[in-house]
């Protein structure tokens, strides 16, 4: 094999590893299990959390969800909202410690929400929304592991907490950060009456709505995408570039 056709050969495998590299890289950054809005308010109410499946196979579908909330900070109040195609099942847990809130003693909370019978298949997401009455105080951030099974028996565990400035694990939990109340707020009734009646509820209270989070969450993820994208397609062009010089540099010198 002629030297200008083993540089040009060697040029275009290592755009094409590169450009794949690069794709696949940001592909990773959606396959895991996540939680929108990503903050809320300690203590905020009548809130919704939207956990976003998205289905990484190529050959299976995704046909059960489990996510486990947490009961030693337990979230209040919880409803699930019906899913065309999936069924829920709600499991309760008696709490070690109970909670005093104004409405009484809580003594049990949601510990477990499955859902099944539905299909995510390749390529696609679905969005389970989850409505909670209180969220926790105690705490700075909520974990939920969450199992996905696939149609072929497979399943992805989703169950690893990324520790405090440590890097993210490759399975990690979808996980809600809680933020310190703004000068004023108490949690009352009253502030969640006044916050409600403007339509965003709590949310409002925590800086977005959790439609408004999650629609930038999406964003700032596809930006990181076309950005990722872009820069694997430049690299390929330079290493064309770079065997088009090759070549011409070898018939200079055969001429």
């Amino acid at each position: 094999m002629s030297p200008i056709r083993t540089t040009l050969r060697r040029a275009g495998l290592v755009a094409a590893l590169t450009t794949a590299g690069v794709l696949t890289a940001s592909g990773a950054a959606f396959a895991h299990v996540t939680v929108h809005p990503e903050s809320y308010a300690k203590g905020a109410t009548d809130g919704v959390l939207t956990f976003r499946v998205p289905n990484e196979e190529d050959t299976a579908s995704t046909t059960k969800v489990q996510v486990f909330l947490p009961t030693d900070h337990p979230v209040l109040g919880v409803l699930v909202t019906p899913q065309a195609g999936w069924a829920a099942k709600v499991t309760t847990t008696k709490l070690k410690t109970p909670v005093k809130t104004d409405d009484g003693t809580i003594t049990d909370a949601v510990s477990e929400i499955t859902w099944t019978g539905g299909r995510i298949r390749h390529g696609e997401y679905q969005d389970f929304d989850v409505a909670f009455g209180q969220l926790p105080d105690s705490t700075d951030e909520l974990s939920f592991k969450t199992l996905q099974t696939y149609s072929d028996g497979n399943v992805a565990r989703w169950i690893e907490v990324t520790p405090k400035g440590g890097e993210e694990p490759e399975n990690p939990a979808p996980v809600l950060a809680l933020t310190a109340k703004a000068a004023g707020e108490d949690g009352s009734d009253e502030g969640s009456t006044s916050d409600s009646s403007s339509g965003s509820g709590t949310a409002s209270r925590s800086g977005s709505s959790p439609a408004a989070a999650a629609k930038s969450s999406a964003s700032s993820s596809d930006s990181t995408a076309r950005g990722l994208g872009i820069a694997g397609l430049i690299v390929g062009v330079l290493g064309l570039a770079a065997a088009g010089f090759a070549l011409a540099r070898g018939r200079a010198a055969r001429s």
